[in-house]
């Protein structure tokens, strides 16, 4: 699919957009995939990309139940 047909891969607040290309970056970092730094995803295995956006919703996930049981990170 080409990039920017899916109009609903975005982020639903306005502004967090830089926040989280940070935290996918920090993600990527965390499950060890290299060669990413530059911003170039295109030599990145789907699979590996797929990883990465699994690890960040299990985070996001642990936030918000961490979050609705009073404590904060």
């Amino acid at each position: 699919m080409a990039q920017g047909s899916n109009t609903s891969n975005r982020a639903l607040v306005r502004g967090a957009e830089r926040a989280l290309d940070q935290f996918k970056y920090e993600v990527a970092r965390e499950i060890g995939l290299q060669g990413i730094e530059d911003g170039y995803w295109g030599d990145v295995p789907s699979a590996q990309c797929g990883a990465v956006g699994g690890h960040m919703v299990r985070k996001m996930i642990e936030m918000a139940e961490q979050q609705m049981a009073g404590r904060t990170r």
